[in-house]
């Protein structure tokens, strides 16, 4: 895997992705920024949310479970200091379907937490991590 960061200006930057994909990411206002895009560390908590969201639907269909909807919301807290890492992220989801079954939900969001999602794991090396769920039947 490869990504290639430029320069646009202020402290704006275009990510580019070896899948042709961009982004530009900007700082705040306060250190030259105009708020053009994400922060870095906002695209990583991001990251994690889309990789672990990734592992939750596919583990559920292929749990043959009649999942219409998943999304994730992530609270976290960084360091004072620097580096200022994450040191707290809770990942809260919103999984909607018919009949979902609570032990299934549970069991795909702990398979992608424990062992599938590659950033969350990388994550919770520095961050102590929590994750609830609820289901909203529709």
């Amino acid at each position: 895997m490869k990504a290639r960061i430029k320069w646009i200006e202020g402290m704006a930057f275009m990510a580019e992705a070896d899948s042709g994909h961009a982004i530009v990411m900007d700082g705040s206002p306060d250190i030259g920024g105009r708020n053009l895009g994400p922060r870095p560390m906002e695209m990583l908590l991001m990251g994690a949310g889309g990789c672990t969201s990734i592992d939750v639907v596919m583990i559920l269909q292929k749990s043959r479970q009649d999942v219409t909807n998943c999304q994730v919301e992530l609270t976290a807290e960084r360091a004072e200091d620097h580096p200022k890492v994450f040191t707290k992220i809770h990942f809260h989801f919103i999984v909607k379907g018919r009949a979902l079954k609570p032990d299934v939900v549970a069991r795909a969001i702990n398979l992608s937490a424990e062992k599938y999602c590659s950033a969350t794991i990388m994550l919770a090396r520095t961050a102590a991590v929590s994750h609830d769920f609820e289901i909203v039947e529709v």
